[in-house]
């Protein structure tokens, strides 16, 4: 689509970041006849994106894909495996218990875990997701703490050493929680600010689970985050390959596979 109305360079890169978001990625050339710009607007555009962790440069342009230095953004994260990540948030649903008080952590699937808390209350949920922020404010019986520090538009949540203070405080039930990738019996993520939340929500937390699609077992990241047997349960979609469960059952993991 062509743009016959010169558009400011904020603008159009929000626009770069609404395609990416669409078909995952795209070549220079591509962005620069979409937005009737030379190739050059474009890799500085890319250049900022990149700079900002909202995409990661490719050979002839852009990808919102995940790597092991990159974690797409929330956005995208959240249209993908939609059907797997439900199935997986009505399977830590089940979990709860009402009087509970739980902490739900910046992910896209804990973020589904919202839509299914209004017929379990009372509960006390704390998060620094603002997805579960904006799904449960005006829900009556769940008493809503919101996590303080420095939001990030690219995860959609608050992190920083607010954050981190708030989590040091703080004792709950269950923590619910996810990571990018899996690598034998540990998990990985990219970023190191998000692996800190996670870790403080896990040890404030009497039992914990990770919640990931069968994808992550597939995935590489840069970051250590934890071992998987130190969560009471990982839930997936689908069962993982026969190596990939052996060295799991080895270490003492209890996966489970989210029903149909």
């Amino acid at each position: 689509m062509l743009y016959s109305i010169p558009m400011k360079a904020q603008e159009r890169k929000n626009r770069i970041i609404d395609l990416l978001v669409e078909q995952s990625r795209a070549s220079v050339e591509e962005l620069a006849a979409s937005f009737s710009v030379s190739k050059m607007t474009i890799h500085r555009d890319l250049d900022e994106l990149e700079s900002a962790g909202l995409l990661r440069k490719i050979r002839g342009g852009a990808s919102i894909e995940p790597s092991a230095q990159f974690e797409s953004g929330f956005r995208y994260r959240e249209r993908r495996a939609i059907q797997d990540k439900q199935r997986i948030a009505q399977a830590a649903a089940a979990l709860i218990e009402p009087g509970m008080c739980i902490l739900l952590d910046d992910g896209s699937t804990t973020g589904m875990v919202a839509d299914h808390l209004a017929t379990i209350r009372p509960l006390t949920v704390i998060t620094n997701n603002l997805s579960v922020v904006t799904k449960l404010a005006q829900v009556d019986g769940i008493n809503l703490i919101t996590l303080g520090g420095n939001y990030s538009r690219k995860f959609n949540g608050f992190f920083g050493l607010l954050t981190e203070a708030a989590l040091r405080e703080l004792r709950v039930d269950l923590a619910l929680v996810s990571s990018s990738a899996i690598v034998g019996s540990k998990c990985f993520h990219q970023d190191q600010e998000v692996i800190q939340s996670k870790r403080l929500m896990v040890a404030a937390a009497h039992s914990s689970c990770l919640l990931v699609d069968h994808q992550k077992f597939t995935r590489t990241a840069l970051h250590y985050f934890a071992d998987l047997n130190s969560f009471e349960q990982v839930i997936t979609s689908r069962p993982p390959t026969p190596e990939i469960q052996e060295t799991l059952t080895n270490a003492g993991v209890h996966l489970r596979i989210a029903p149909h």
